[in-house]
């Protein structure tokens, strides 16, 4: 390889990642969708979570392999808000779509992702399927929701935690990530966690484009007037950056060389504060009715989209 060297790569895609819907065996995956009202469908897609988003993408593009991806391959400068509803609209599908609609976004999951490789630019061979990476965005996601109940609400009940997590874990294993990927418990989970944050994230320039985005976001709607965008854009630039910043992890805002104040944290509080006020007025099933209502059309998009034959086979 000469200069370069392997960021964990698996060549051929097919012994990494599978497509998540059948293991080993042959068996289908589709059985481990969450099912309606268990801990992954009521807490997962509470409407305070979409506030974690911002923090999520920093933490994965700051994996290797996931950052040279996201640089040489997605359009999240170009369309950051286009790219933030298209990974919502995803995850409200495999959690709120059924077992028809997780296994859809699976499979498009799986034929999106398995072409992306490359190499970066320290000359590092990289593959968007390396289980590896893949099973830390999951574990993002796994964690994301979790830090936004307790941020921004009382957070999960010790008691719900187990149940939520081995819920995430079937999410995982649906998706096709290798069973070895996955911390079997919660509390093996959280050592995973912090371990990975510890040895295998770093600075990179996805980290930066990404909090560079956040800090002067672009207009969302074209339609919207300049004049009218430049504060409200200002606002939520800093708005953004507050809880992005201030929800990482402090280690990783170290090595990042962020700077977080005794003022910026007391800012954070009052808007975790005010957002727990206006979720009391939203009783708990509305709060996922977001998700829910996008995973039910995403649904009928995917399957439109599939060839007909699928469709009149039922293949999956």
């Amino acid at each position: 390889m000469g200069s370069s060297s392997v960021l964990n790569v698996h060549p051929d895609p097919a012994e990494g990642v599978s497509d998540g819907l059948r293991d080993p065996s042959g068996t289908p995956r589709i059985q481990l969708a969450p099912v309606r009202g268990s801990a992954v469908w009521r807490y997962f897609g509470d409407a305070r979570n979409s506030l974690m988003g911002p923090q999520l993408l920093v933490l994965q593009v700051a994996h290797p392999v996931v950052g040279a991806g996201v640089l040489e391959h997605s359009s999240f400068r170009e369309d950051p808000w286009g790219r933030l509803l298209r990974t919502l609209l995803s995850l409200s599908t495999v959690i709120y779509g059924g077992e028809r609609g997780a296994a859809l976004e699976g499979e498009r999951l799986f034929e999106l992702h398995k072409a992306i490789g490359g190499v970066d630019e320290k000359g590092r061979r990289y593959h968007a399927l390396n289980p590896e990476a893949y099973a830390w965005v999951h574990a993002t996601l796994v964690q994301g929701a979790l830090d936004g109940h307790r941020v921004f609400g009382p957070g999960l009940p010790a008691a719900e935690l187990d149940g939520y997590y081995q819920g995430m874990r079937d999410v995982g294993r649906m998706l096709g990530i290798p069973e070895q990927h996955l911390p079997v418990d919660y509390p093996s989970f959280r050592t995973y966690y912090e371990e990975k944050i510890a040895a295998r994230l770093e600075a990179n320039q996805a980290v930066w484009d990404v909090l560079e985005s956040m800090r002067v976001p672009k207009k969302p709607f074209r339609l919207i007037p300049a004049r009218l965008w430049r504060p409200a854009g200002a606002g939520l630039g800093r708005l953004f950056y507050l809880v992005t910043v201030g929800t990482l992890p402090p280690m990783l805002r170290e090595r990042l060389g962020l700077t977080w104040s005794k003022r910026q944290q007391r800012w954070l509080g009052r808007f975790a504060r005010l957002v727990r006020v206006l979720m009391m007025f939203l009783i708990p099933p509305l709060r996922i009715v977001g998700g829910i209502v996008a995973a039910t059309w995403n649904v009928r998009q995917l399957e439109a989209a599939r060839p007909a034959s699928a469709r009149r086979d039922g293949a999956c």
